[in-house]
């Protein structure tokens, strides 16, 4: 178990995905990494539906990037199905395109094994990994559970009967959490009543609509309807309480041994060039060194664990690695 939550720590972010025109940037780039021109001709891929954490982390990096001249004209669209791999898909058949990227995460990563992708993110070129997540247990306002303690304790009386949606389809971020929660407090991953929605869009109205007892999610996600009071966080899966949710407690501190983290990261289509590869990594790196970043993490609630060319090719390898052996284990892959 230890072994598989240190697979996990570092393992559930989204990220945005950006593309440049053919022949790069408009302007001169200049040492620092930033041009004297916006580049233009970006365009962002999100690989499911509006509203979700991967959408959230896009438009969030477009805006940045529009508001501190790093790029004009952001294109953000989405390209759901599948768990994420419809968009992965499009993104391997784009090779060398020098107008497209893909915003992903572990999502993806999980999403490619379960639904037998051809397409595999070992095809494409990593860009950035930009952030990580803490996930989050979430009921309904209305919840008779009131602590995380009184959702287990009800769930392993009925694993079935206590239905738990997640904004991934089997393989996701969503889906390994509450499977690895299972197994932590003792209930067979097997009986969990996983109902998979696609992204955090599609979720959140089956939390309000108490179509399920509780979502597994990131909990970025939930921030706005988390202030209105519409739903309520039993508990955080990070190693220490996140500052946005300061009175909420960790699974850990709750006598529940399970970390687990989401990330989210950038890629590009396999076979770009070196050229196309700098502009984007520059416009990147760029954008995080930004205040106006460093504020939106804050206000998302995001962990900085920025890394990006060779640095973040390696994660993404042993983060592929990892989930194999975890969905192995589950049978799903």
């Amino acid at each position: 178990m230890r072994a598989r939550r240190a697979a996990l720590v570092g393992a559930l972010t989204a990220v945005s995905i950006l593309t440049v025109s053919a022949c790069g940037a408009t302007g001169q780039k200049q040492a620092t990494g930033k041009s004297d021109e916006p580049v233009t001709g970006l365009r962002i891929m999100v690989p499911n539906t509006p509203g979700g954490g991967y959408d959230t982390t896009a438009r969030t990096a477009a805006k940045v990037m529009e508001d501190t001249k790093i790029a004009s004209g952001i294109q953000v669209f989405n390209l759901p199905g599948a768990g994420g791999t419809v968009g992965l898909q499009r993104t391997v058949n784009e090779k060398g395109n020098g107008k497209l990227a893909m915003q992903m995460g572990l999502g993806v990563v999980g999403a490619s094994y379960a639904a037998k992708s051809k397409a595999t993110l070992a095809q494409t070129t990593p860009l950035a990994k930009l952030m990580e997540e803490a996930g989050a247990i979430v009921v309904p306002k209305d919840s008779p559970y009131k602590t995380i303690d009184d959702l287990v304790t009800a769930w392993k009386k009925n694993p079935k009967g206590v239905a738990v949606g997640g904004g991934s389809s089997p393989g996701g971020p969503d889906h390994l959490l509450p499977m690895q929660l299972a197994k932590t407090v003792g209930i067979d991953p097997k009986k969990v009543n996983y109902i998979g929605y696609d992204g955090g869009g599609e979720l959140l109205p089956a939390i309000l609509g108490n179509k399920i007892a509780f979502g597994a999610s990131g909990f970025g996600e939930f921030l706005d309807q988390i202030e209105a009071g519409q739903v309520r966080v039993l508990a955080v899966t990070s190693e220490k309480p996140v500052e946005a949710l300061k009175d909420v407690p960790t699974l850990k501190s709750s006598g529940i041994d399970l970390v687990f983290t989401n990330w989210r990261g950038i890629v590009a289509p396999p076979g770009i060039t070196d050229a196309d590869k700098k502009v984007w990594i520059d416009a990147l790196t760029a954008m995080h060194d930004s205040k106006e970043w460093k504020a939106e993490l804050t206000k998302h609630g995001w962990t900085d664990a920025f890394m990006a060319g060779d640095g973040f090719a390696t994660y993404l390898t042993d983060q592929d690695k990892a989930v194999a052996a975890i969905l192995t284990e589950l049978g799903l892959a």
